[in-house]
């Protein structure tokens, strides 16, 4: 039974990238003039599916995705994954592809990659990851699958499948995610066992290559490729201590004694021209993540977080974030100012102090504080999203113009579309606050509440006169009503 349960996850993925459209992303210039909101066809006439094709696709499987799993909502530490794929990207042959991190509030190991670029790490990840060329080697070889198009070319075997048995898979993945568990994995394999079981040597073949392209990538960027067979004997060592419940990574991605050696092998033949330093953003980031799943027993996070040669700096930081937990909020900005002064080119740490002046409800040093670090680091996304909140308790108009300008650059994240939707009330800009609430619904999967939304932002629009708004929100209203039909299929 083991061998399925292996293979299900990366088929399932599969099969939703088939199964799955998505509209494009609106734009909040108010001008703005709608684009191309196309859909794909639900089959294909050839034997893999498009780029342009695997995106919206990937999109849209993340839409589903997040509907049912928690997401892990932490500005500061998406944009340091963001950065290591960013850093990756060039080495892997996904040059001009356009990536989409979505983080994943979950203790479980894990991380995957979905067509068209969506790449998803769980907080566990770090928490396990004691190292960042560890962390490095799973981003790394998640690339690996998008460049060698594991899932379009899984697509090409899988012609055959039904609608009726995607659908299925759909369902148990969504069953999964949701904590269903081996519920879920169970709709799944009642619906195609055979065609899985016909699959797993495929997909083994594909961890390989993945590896050696992650390998390859983790070199050339400047990291130590040692460091991916370190994760992976890591990883068994984990999952022979817990038996039967192996990591989340290791269902979907198995490993072998053969896997393991060959890994090694490649390793040991590639050299690093330029070794990089230990970045001590890692283990900054690797605190928060620790603090996001320990947070009801911050101890255990500063505990887990001593093991090791974990840097002090690290560590007086952590300590800041739990004295802020506790109330204890000057103690901790202190000690951030601190370390902001000893390390002034670390823009998380200042983003840090002024993410705890806010949650604390000190609006205007929040503002400054992100304000002043705007100055010196212009576009920094995590502090343009903390201003842009603060100034909701201040100045709505001149959040919404924040928020705005943010939604452009961010189109696909739905905590800004939600800001913004907060901005616009505020600042009396009802039928466009209506549509930023839209597209944050569609954003996170529920489309039938989001094409209600727009019904309600088309009568404000109409009873305002306001004629730009009920464009674009007729627009959108169109692209929606396709989405869901396409989904309605399945």
């Amino acid at each position: 039974m083991a061998m399925p349960r292996i293979a299900i996850t990366c088929l399932a993925a599969c099969a939703l990238s088939l199964a799955l459209a998505q509209p494009t992303s609106a734009q909040w210039i108010d001008d703005q003039s709608g684009g191309d909101y196309g859909l794909p066809s639900l089959t294909s006439s050839g034997s893999q599916a498009i780029s342009g094709e695997e995106t919206r696709l990937g999109r849209a499987w993340l839409r589903q995705f997040r509907a049912r799993a928690p997401g892990w909502d932490d500005p500061i530490a998406q944009e340091y994954v963001e950065g290591l794929v960013t850093q990756l990207l060039p080495h892997s042959g996904l040059v001009d592809t356009n990536t989409l991190v979505t983080l994943v509030e979950s203790r479980m190991l894990n991380a995957f990659a979905v067509p068209g670029g969506v790449i998803g790490v769980n907080a566990g990840l770090f928490a396990f990851a004691d190292e960042e060329a560890a962390l490095i080697s799973v981003l790394a070889h998640e690339l690996g699958h998008l460049s060698q198009r594991h899932y379009s070319r899984g697509q090409a075997r899988a012609e055959q499948i039904q609608i009726p048995a995607m659908a299925a898979m759909l369902a148990g993945m969504l069953i999964a995610a949701g904590g269903g568990g081996d519920a879920g994995i169970g709709v799944a394999m009642g619906s195609q066992a055979a065609f899985i079981q016909d699959q797993l040597a495929y997909s083994r073949r594909f961890e390989q290559e993945a590896d050696r392209i992650g390998l390859q990538a983790m070199a050339q960027a400047g990291y130590d490729p040692q460091a991916m067979v370190r994760m992976f004997r890591a990883m068994q060592r984990m999952a022979n201590l817990q038996g039967g419940n192996p990591p989340e990574f290791l269902l979907t991605h198995p490993v072998t004694e053969s896997r393991l050696s060959d890994t090694q092998d490649r390793a040991g033949q590639l050299r690093v021209a330029r070794p990089r330093d230990e970045d001590l953003q890692y283990s900054l980031v690797r605190a928060r993540a620790l603090l996001t799943i320990h947070r009801r027993d911050p101890q255990q996070a500063a505990t887990r977080l001593a093991q090791g040669e974990t840097p002090e700096s690290a560590r007086r930081y952590l300590a800041a974030l739990i004295d802020a937990e506790r109330g204890n909020v000057d103690a901790a900005l202190r000690e951030l100012d601190a370390l902001a002064r000893e390390l002034p080119d670390l823009a998380l740490l200042p983003a840090s102090a002024a993410e705890v002046a806010f949650k604390a409800g000190r609006y205007d040093d929040a503002i400054e504080r992100s304000r002043r670090q705007l100055r010196l680091m212009p576009g920094h996304v995590p502090t343009t999203r903390l201003l842009g909140e603060a100034l909701l308790q201040r100045d709505p108009d001149e959040a919404w113009r924040v928020l705005r300008e943010l939604s452009e650059r961010r189109p696909e994240d739905p905590q800004v579309f939600t800001l913004l939707a907060e901005a616009a009330g505020r600042s009396d800009r009802e039928a466009w606050g209506h549509l930023a609430r839209a597209e944050q619904l569609q954003l996170t999967g529920r489309i039938d509440s989001a094409i209600r939304q727009l019904g309600v932002a088309k009568g404000v629009a109409e009873r305002e006169g306001d004629t730009t708004a009920a464009s674009r929100i007729e627009q959108r209203r169109k692209d929606f009503l396709g989405y869901r039909e396409t989904l309605e299929k399945f």
